[in-house]
C-alpha cells in the first residue's frame, strides 16, 4: 500500500466527515436535546447550498462572504419554520414528526427542482480553493484544508456554547423540566427558536461548503439522510464531542474502504452502524445534564 496515496484517501475522508458533522449538529441537537425527530434537516443543507449557488452564481458575491450570509439566512430560514410550523409538533407522536419532517424534505426538494432544474449546480470558487497544500507528507487542495478548519471551528463554538455558557444550561433545564425552567422566567419558546435555527444554520453552512465538494441537487436533503442519521446514531444524540468523532471516523472509514475495497466499501459503514447500537445503544457519549 502507497503511503502517500493512503493519506491522500484518508485526508479525503476526513474532509467528508467535517462536512458530515456539519450536516449532522443540527439533528443532533433537535434529536438529543429538544427531542424533536428532525428528517427534513437536509433541506436545511440544501438550502445553504442554493443560497450559495444564487450568491457567489449570480450575484457575484465573494466565496468569504457568501458563506457567512449562507449560514445566517439558512438560520433565519429555519427560525420562521420552527415557530410557524415545528413548534406544533414537539409534543406530537413520534411517527407525526417523522412523517411531518420526511414530507417537508420531499416538498424542498420539488421546489427546488422547479426554481433551480434537476442539474448539478456549479459555483465559482477562489483561486486559493484549488491551489495545492502539502500537508502530512502529501498534497490536497485549499479547499479540502479550508473545510476541516469550519468543521474544527464549528466544534469549538459549540461545545463552548452549549457546555460553558448560560445558553447551554437554559437549554438542557428547558428540555429536561420545561415546566420548572417556565417558572423561573425563561421564555422556553424563544430557547427552542434560536436553538433549531443554530442547528439550521450549521446544516447550512455545510451545505454551502459542500456544493464545492460533493456537488448540489434537489436529492439532496435525501441523499445524505443515512449517513446523518448514522453520524447522530453512532455519536449519540444531544453529544457534540460524540458526534464530531463519529462524523470523522465514518468519513475516513468510508472514504478508505470505497477506495481499497470498493465491492464492501458501503457495507463497513452499516456494519459499524449495527455492532455500535448492539455494544452502545446510545452512541459514544450520553448527553450528561
Amino acid at each position: 500500500m502507497n503511503v502517500q496515496g493512503f493519506l491522500t484517501v484518508l485526508i479525503e475522508g476526513l474532509a467528508y466527515g467535517m462536512l458530515l458533522f456539519l450536516f449532522s449538529i443540527g439533528l443532533s441537537i433537535t434529536l438529543g436535546l429538544m427531542r424533536f425527530i428532525n428528517l427534513a434537516h437536509g433541506a436545511f443543507a440544501m438550502c445553504g447550498g442554493y443560497l450559495m449557488v444564487v450568491l457567489t452564481g449570480l450575484m457575484g458575491i465573494p466565496f468569504l462572504l457568501a458563506l457567512p450570509a449562507a449560514f445566517v439566512v439558512t438560520g433565519l430560514i429555519g427560525a420562521a419554520l420552527e415557530r410557524t410550523l415545528i413548534t406544533h409538533l414537539y409534543r406530537k407522536p413520534e411517527l407525526q414528526q417523522v412523517l411531518f419532517s420526511i414530507g417537508l424534505a420531499f416538498v424542498a426538494g420539488a421546489i427546488a427542482n422547479i426554481v433551480f432544474g434537476p442539474q448539478q449546480q456549479p459555483i465559482p470558487l477562489p483561486a486559493w480553493a484549488s491551489a495545492k497544500v502539502e500537508l502530512l507528507g502529501t498534497w490536497t487542495t485549499g479547499y479540502r484544508i479550508f473545510v476541516m478548519v469550519c468543521g474544527v471551528v464549528a466544534l469549538g463554538v459549540l461545545v463552548t456554547l452549549f457546555q460553558r455558557t448560560l445558553f447551554g444550561a437554559r437549554v438542557r433545564a428547558a428540555v429536561d423540566l420545561r415546566g420548572t425552567a417556565e417558572s423561573i422566567g425563561i421564555n422556553v419558546k424563544r430557547l427552542f427558536a434560536m436553538t433549531f435555527a443554530l442547528g439550521a444554520a450549521f446544516a447550512g453552512l455545510g451545505g454551502a461548503l459542500a456544493v464545492g465538494f460533493l456537488g448540489l441537487d434537489p436529492s439532496f436533503p435525501l441523499k445524505y439522510l443515512v449517513i446523518v442519521l448514522m453520524v447522530v446514531a453512532i455519536g449519540g444524540p444531544g453529544s457534540i464531542l460524540g458526534l464530531f468523532a463519529a462524523a470523522l471516523f465514518l468519513g475516513a472509514v468510508d472514504a478508505l474502504f470505497k477506495y481499497y475495497v470498493p465491492a464492501t466499501g458501503s457495507f463497513v459503514i452499516y456494519a459499524l452502524l449495527v455492532l455500535t447500537m448492539v455494544f452502545m445503544p446510545r452512541g459514544l457519549k450520553r448527553r450528561t445534564a
